[in-house]
């Protein structure tokens, strides 16, 4: 019989008492740490157990981070039924919730479960502060990097909470040291705890767990498929040295260094238009579509080459297509791939295995529930068909939000009805991209099935966790000799070893530091103190900083700018802006682009719009353009970037500033806002509405909604037809009849006006 955990905050005979639990546990009460558990082994068990003694010691509330909704909800659920508080004291938060219903939540709280975008604005627009928060869970705490929610919560919470102290959860932070040491850094990390499959403590807990790798060979002609993209991989290495760039590796560069070039080409355009780079970049273009249509053909198969395939095709016929699809589809290479595909028979080896080996799993215990992950929607949609043939199955895709070309995405209340059902066994094999790996709810399974080998190991490790939890589980890898899937596996290997040398590694240095530092005798709050903050003083003449306050709208708190202003003690005011997305005093308002929404708006036409607006309400209005990428993006001539920059400056008379990222643009903002507030001493005002767009505008913009109809050839049909009703009522003849309207342009308004509406 189980013993139970108890403790005055946790309800009675509903945690079992698991020593490793323990021990993690107390080692997370006595410093910041880092939890490194298996999946299925209660990460969150550990959480529970420090959030108790935390909230017993101290009051005030414990926070829970976790990056998805459906994770959020699930631990809402766990500590509703578990901590001995009333469950209205337990709320969870996702931008469901207004946030005017946040700030009254969390004031009558004692633990909430958010996601960490919801609490990073909460926190901008100042609705909470951490100063009485003894607690804060990071769930999934490899996401402690860089400019995720994570970072800038951490950093506000060691600057005001009386007590801090964090956990950070993970069955898999990563092997890359810079990277682990960042999180630890980020989370202000003192300890690490690692626990493994073997530990003595652990393996009693463990299911067993089979791994097997299942290997084929291409056939013959798809064989023949691969050495035509290859050629075509060559020739354009081979012009690409011809501009005087070089990828080392070439046809065994992975994506990372070809995209690592494109960065770099990038950035010299910025400083050097040559004529070279451009042609460089799109030659780039081109072998990084090739590239993809090779890793398609080698790990997935003809069908899913055919489907990509296709879409290149369409790109290539749009008016809008880049120019690189449109000189692939012109390949002759490419033509001879699309004809072979027509004719071709054979099919991925894959195919069957996978077959096969669910048929058997099925057979042998028909209540079993398996997950069969691939990289691909295209896969996955086609193994659901295949698999739905056979006797006993129960196949459904699951993927994510985003909805792509002849491509709809699952709602997050889609996926978790297919979890329902899938438990149920309505449904008894899940199909599934990324999106099962990490932040849903899924039950364990009894084989988990991979497509093909990740090389990332955080993603393998969290594939595998999706079986072997509550009973015996197998994971079968396959692997097509002699493609890059064999590459992917050794990565995958090479990286998990590396990441528990690492981990184990980390653990012993940071005990032993601490040990050291208990010998000291520094207090705890010294200890807590691993890493030293910015002095708040100017540090140029000892001097508290200016008080300087900017308007932001609320938009903006997507992008890191707003952090960046804060660290640069600037307060600020989130509101939502009608005109703007800053503004520093009563006359200066700004709008922010990076480089890529400056193209992307002037090819929709909303830049002019915009800017018409500022410049309408504010005196001097200002444009910040962030980052490189603006003479390459989507295509673009030059010629018409160079021009707008020109009538932006001449005819609406914005000042135009350019900046490296979104630090740099922060920086600007404050100049600007010191200028205006100290040295000229105005006041910020927010003042103006976006102004109504004129009938005619409003006409012109619904006839070029429709594809391949710009503006002029939208104000053409407008004046010879007199209305949009009678452009819609036009025949094929007499659109024809209006300047610029040829028959490919006739045709594809009759197609979209006169075709039955498909949902």
């Amino acid at each position: 019989m189980a013993d139970y955990i108890k403790h005055p905050l946790i309800k009675e005979n509903t945690v079992e008492q698991r020593l490793y639990q323990l021990n993690l546990a107390g080692t997370s009460l006595n410093t910041s740490s880092l939890v490194v558990l298996p999946t299925g082994l209660g990460k969150t068990t550990v959480a529970l157990l420090v959030i108790a003694s935390r909230l017993e010691k101290f009051g005030g509330r414990a926070l829970v981070l976790s990056p998805t909704k459906p994770l959020v909800e699930q631990h809402a659920h766990f500590l509703k039924s578990t901590l001995a508080i009333p469950e209205n004291n337990i709320q969870a938060f996702t931008g469901n919730t207004s946030p005017e219903k946040r700030a009254e939540l969390w004031e009558n709280s004692s633990v909430i479960v958010s996601t960490p975008q919801v609490i990073e604005n909460d926190l901008l627009a100042k609705r909470i502060d951490l100063n009485d928060v003894s607690h804060i869970t990071f769930d999934e705490a490899h996401r402690a990097v860089g400019n995720y929610s994570y970072t800038y919560i951490a950093e506000k919470y060691y600057e005001n909470g009386k007590n801090p102290l964090c956990l950070g959860i993970t069955a898999s932070p990563g092997s890359d040291d810079e990277k682990i040491n960042e999180v630890c850094e980020c989370l202000q990390i003192q300890s690490v705890a690692v626990k493994t499959e073997t530990d003595s403590d652990v393996s009693p807990y463990i299911q067993k767990k089979q791994i097997d790798w299942k290997y084929v060979k291409l056939p013959d002609e798809i064989k023949k498929l691969k050495q035509l993209l290859e050629k075509i991989l060559d020739d354009r290495f081979a012009k690409l040295s011809d501009t005087g760039y070089t990828v080392p590796k070439k046809k065994k560069a992975t994506k990372k260094d070809l995209l690592s070039l494109q960065s770099r080409l990038h950035a010299q355009l910025r400083n050097d238009p040559d004529p070279n780079i451009y042609n460089a970049l799109s030659l780039l273009a081109e072998i990084l579509k090739v590239n993809h249509a090779l890793e398609v053909l080698e790990t997935q198969g003809v069908d899913a080459l055919t489907k990509y395939y296709d879409r290149l095709d369409r790109e290539a016929g749009l008016k809008s297509g880049s120019k690189a699809s449109k000189r692939l589809a012109e390949d002759p290479y490419m033509q001879q791939i699309s004809h072979r595909l027509k004719e071709c028979s054979s099919e991925h080896p894959k195919l069957e295995m996978t077959r096969e080996i669910v048929s058997k799993q099925l057979e042998e215990n028909p209540d079993s529930r398996a997950i069969v992950f691939t990289n691909y929607r295209d896969t996955a949609e086609m193994l659901a068909n295949l698999l739905s043939e056979m006797d006993g199955v129960y196949p459904i895709r699951f993927v994510g939000q985003s909805s792509k070309y002849n491509d709809k995405g699952l709602t997050q209340k889609q996926q978790v009805e297919i979890i329902d059902k899938f438990k149920t066994g309505e449904y008894n094999v899940i199909v599934s991209t990324s999106v099962a790996e990490e932040g849903l709810d899924i039950p364990s399974t009894d084989l988990v099935l991979f497509y093909e080998p990740v090389p990332s190991e955080i993603r393998s490790i969290q594939r595998k966790g999706r079986t072997a939890r509550k009973q015996e589980g197998r994971v079968v890898v396959l692997v097509t000799k002699e493609t890059r899937d064999e590459a992917y596996y050794w990565s995958s290997v090479s990286k998990e070893r590396k990441m528990q040398d690492n981990m184990k590694y980390l653990q012993d240095i940071m005990s032993q530091n601490n040990e050291n530092t208990s010998g000291s005798g520094k207090s705890e709050n010294n200890q807590k103190k691993l890493f030293d903050f910015e002095s708040e003083t100017n540090v140029d003449t000892g001097q508290p900083p200016d008080f300087l306050n900017v308007l932001v709208d609320q938009r903006e708190t997507k992008s890191t700018v707003v952090r960046s202003l804060e660290k640069l003690d600037v307060d600020f005011t989130i509101k939502t802006l009608e005109i703007a997305d800053y503004i520093v005093s009563d006359r200066i308002a700004i709008e922010r682009k990076s480089s890529v929404d400056f193209v992307n708006s002037l090819i929709d036409k909303t830049l002019f719009e915009q800017v018409s607006n500022l410049s309408r309400m504010y005196k001097k209005p200002c444009l910040i353009l962030e980052g490189d990428g603006m003479f390459s993006a989507r295509q673009i001539n030059p010629n018409a970037v160079y021009g707008t920059l020109i009538s932006l400056e001449l005819d609406f008379g914005v000042s135009i500033y350019y900046t490296r990222d979104e630090k740099d643009t922060a920086s600007v903002i404050r100049l600007l806002a010191k200028r205006e507030q100290k040295d000229e001493n105005r006041d910020v005002s927010m003042h103006g509405k976006k102004s109504a767009p004129l009938l005619s505008e409003q006409q012109e913009y619904v006839v070029s909604a429709i594809s391949d109809i710009g503006p002029r050839a939208a104000r053409s049909l407008l004046k010879y037809f007199g209305s949009v009703e009678n452009i819609m009522k036009a025949n094929y003849e007499e659109l024809q009849e209006a300047e610029l309207i040829g028959p490919k342009t006739a045709s594809k308004i009759r197609e979209i006006v006169g075709s039955k509406y498909k949902s």
